[in-house]
């Protein structure tokens, strides 16, 4: 009886250790992996915070070399002109030769030369000049803008130049509106850059402000031979203004900096961690 209680005893306390050892090892592999993706994590962390910073390097130097500033633009705007220059090619909607930004902000006055185009490959300022807006969003300042056909106001957001066609206004560029409800209409529209009479010095001083188009970013007839040829063939066109309702799936900065200057192991770092 007793011989037989102490091999009973025996096989537990055996059983046990056993036990015991098998939920040692399970929780120090448990403990493992998390340390394994808790490195992961920081390391993807220190990654993009690199890459932003890289983004925000490349975005200053770029704006300095083109001395920007001088020329009025501000460099909140041309940072989220270049968040969508990224974020577009992302989306595989600019080519990969695409190196020319156009801005317009709309939240200057038409009096000013509100429009610019930069080279970003050169850092370099290729035009600054004046440029309309449509009537119906305003008098010296847009102060409205819409979508919808017939609105005669102009469109806020990200476009891509297309090709160019000799119209009513003579040789224009047709533009492709990349924001869903704010711009999209674009071409049905017949929003184009083209050339007016109205957009010059001249009109400014007799009217104390630039004429109006139907909703076309309109610049003088003097520089759009060379507008047209500096960003036609599917560049990037960016209007700006004092828009509060205005949203945009191509003003991710994260996104941005991470295609720029993210390190090529990101995609497997983020499969990794399932997100």
């Amino acid at each position: 009886m007793r011989k037989h209680f102490l091999g009973s005893f025996c096989a537990l306390f055996t059983l046990t250790v056993c036990v015991m050892s098998l939920s040692f090892a399970s929780v120090k592999s448990d403990s493992t992996a998390i340390k394994s993706t808790t490195a992961i994590a920081k390391s993807t962390e220190t990654e993009e915070s690199s890459a932003r910073s890289l983004f925000n390097n490349y975005i200053e130097d770029i704006y300095s070399n083109a001395n920007l500033a001088s020329s009025g633009l501000d460099t909140t705007v041309f940072e989220k002109a270049i968040t969508g220059y990224y974020n577009l090619k992302i989306a595989n909607l600019l080519p990969a030769e695409s190196t020319v930004v156009t801005i317009v902000d709309f939240s200057k006055p038409s009096t000013t030369k509100r429009m610019w185009i930069v080279d970003l490959a050169k850092k370099k300022l290729l035009l600054n000049t004046w440029v309309a807006h449509g009537q119906g969003s305003g008098d010296n300042v847009a102060n409205a803008f819409s979508n919808n056909p017939e609105s005669h106001q102009s469109s806020i957001g990200f476009y891509i130049t297309n090709e160019v066609y000799d119209g009513k206004h003579g040789r224009s560029l047709r533009l492709d509106g990349m924001d869903a409800g704010f711009n999209d209409q674009a071409r049905s529209r017949d929003i184009v850059v083209h050339g007016a009479e109205y957009v010059n010095q001249n009109t400014i001083d007799q009217m104390g402000r630039l004429g109006r188009s139907f909703g076309c970013p309109a610049v003088s007839t003097e520089v759009i031979g060379q507008v047209i040829e500096d960003i036609k063939n599917k560049n990037l066109l960016f209007i700006n203004a004092n828009e509060s309702d205005y949203k945009s799936k191509y003003l991710d900065e994260d996104q941005a900096a991470k295609f720029a200057f993210g390190d090529s192991s990101y995609n497997l770092v983020k499969d990794m961690l399932g997100n």
